[in-house]
């Protein structure tokens, strides 16, 4: 391996409820392989606690690489109604300001290759449990201006928190603008979309109004597995092709991991 041509896909830590085991053994892979850059698509904390982003800032801090950090629906305040109304993302945006090598939306980590960022998060919804996906048009804007704005020949991977399916096979609402996003990052022929909230690795092929769209999630390295052991993924990028390898920390290395469709998530009280 080389630093130029790995990327670490990591998801659903949920300090507060972290499988200490895990965290520490995806750090030592991190240390081990020098990856050109990690992705972290949400749910850093389980309950946006002060001392959860506290734990997250630290541990992430520790890792010898480039970081990209995305919010999850466990990000926002849950016992400070007031602060999720004012200003949801406040505690999230004040622990991206602290991190020293954080890597902006839309900054080459590869040669050729390029993250963006798709915010899947809103505070509230007109449903419940808040814990689903919803993409605004303001954010699947922001998204697409992104990608637009990279240079020729340069691929994207859009990173969010969310699986961007919009239902279920029985008619569910999953994220809300799932499909319209999906379709158009078909469109601009985008490599992949980087999520995780489900617990559970996947990589699959949709078929969209705009074309096939590659979508790779990533499991937990929380206590909160859903049917897979904790893991994390690992990218290669040749400069062509995107490989994928799910990291599974039950057997300390490639496994069962990967799971045949996007599933639902973990039960949102748990």
């Amino acid at each position: 391996m080389t630093d130029e041509t790995v990327l670490y896909h990591l998801s659903d830590i949920h300090f507060g409820l972290v499988d200490r085991a895990a965290i520490d053994w995806a750090a030592a892979e991190i240390a081990r392989d020098r990856p050109a850059a990690v992705a972290i698509t949400g749910d850093l904390t389980m309950r946006a606690r002060h001392r959860e982003f506290a734990a997250a800032s630290a541990w992430i801090q520790s890792l010898d690489a480039p970081v990209s950090v995305e919010v999850g629906n466990h990000d926002m305040p849950y016992f400070n109604p007031l602060e999720r109304i004012r200003d949801p993302f406040r505690r999230y945006r004040t622990m991206r300001a602290g991190l020293d090598r954080l890597i902006a939306p839309g900054e080459e980590v590869l040669p050729g290759l390029a993250l963006v960022s798709l915010q899947t998060t809103i505070p509230f919804q007109k449903r419940w449990p808040w814990v689903d996906g919803w993409i605004t048009a303001e954010a699947l804007e922001s998204c697409l201006a992104q990608i637009d704005a990279l240079p020729p020949g340069t691929g994207a991977l859009v990173c969010g928190h969310h699986p961007l399916p919009e239902r279920r096979g029985d008619g569910r609402l999953l994220t809300f603008g799932g499909a319209q996003a999906m379709a158009e990052l078909a469109r601009r022929k985008v490599l992949g979309v980087l999520t995780g909230h489900v617990h559970d690795a996947f990589d699959l092929v949709a078929d969209t109004s705009g074309g096939r769209l590659r979508m790779i999630g990533a499991g937990t390295l929380s206590h909160r597995t859903r049917t897979t052991p904790p893991s994390f993924n690992i990218l290669h990028w040749d400069g062509q092709e995107l490989e994928l390898h799910a990291r599974n920390f039950a057997q300390g290395g490639e496994g069962a991991v990967l799971v045949g469709k996007v599933p639902v998530g973990p039960a949102p009280s748990a």
